[in-house]
């Protein structure tokens, strides 16, 4: 396996790699190969938008009806019957 050194790394970054390994559970080295895994893997992909990542969450959950759309419209307050 290869291995690189990586010179004038801020104390503040250090710090924060540190931190976000105690959190995942692992060591500092774990988790920069982990973080430049990821970036490799996810390069050249854009990010999905939020409405197709919630279609994607909950298609196939029964929901037939196409809702209408509020483009431009002013949203207004929920009235709760008592």
């Amino acid at each position: 396996m290869a291995q690189v050194l990586v010179r004038h790394l801020d104390d503040d970054v250090k710090a924060a790699l540190q931190q976000r390994a105690r959190h995942h559970g692992h060591s500092m080295e774990e988790e920069i190969r982990n973080i430049l895994r990821q970036a490799l893997t996810d390069d050249g992909i854009p990010p999905s938008r939020l409405g197709s990542r919630i279609a994607a969450r909950f298609a196939g959950q029964g929901l037939t009806e196409d809702l209408p759309e509020l483009h431009g419209q002013a949203s207004q307050p929920a009235v709760f019957e008592p």
